[in-house]
């Protein structure tokens, strides 16, 4: 049987085979360095959504908070105004005009004959 020996490689596909292994290492060296940066991005908007939600949440109770003391100050106001004998509120002509029609609605309905049913 014939024996054929394989030629030994020359410089250039040696050469070639150096530049294909390089450049696999440079692809999966980019690889992880895509997932890292992904990574990092991913964790930074995570930080700036958590950040946003606590600015957020600090603004909710603040905004609360001077609602319910404002609330409190008028309900106080009302409850001081209505516990003094002393102050007397003088009627506009609109609420004259409604107090005079409510007036003569519940007199109409006092004196209206009782109807059988």
């Amino acid at each position: 049987m014939i024996t054929v020996h394989p030629a030994p490689p020359s410089a250039a596909v040696e050469a070639a085979i150096a530049g294909v292994l390089d450049a696999e290492h440079a692809a999966r060296d980019a690889v992880t360095q895509a997932g890292e940066a992904a990574a990092a991005m991913t964790e930074a908007a995570r930080a700036a959504s958590r950040a946003l939600a606590a600015r957020t949440e600090r603004r909710i109770r603040s905004i609360r908070a001077a609602f319910e003391a404002r609330t409190a100050a008028a309900v106080a106001a009302l409850d001081a105004a209505a516990t003094d004998p002393g102050v007397a509120h003088e009627l506009t002509p609109d609420e004259r005009g409604r107090l005079d029609a409510a007036v003569a609605i519940l007199a109409a309905e006092l004196t209206r004959p009782e109807t059988a049913a």
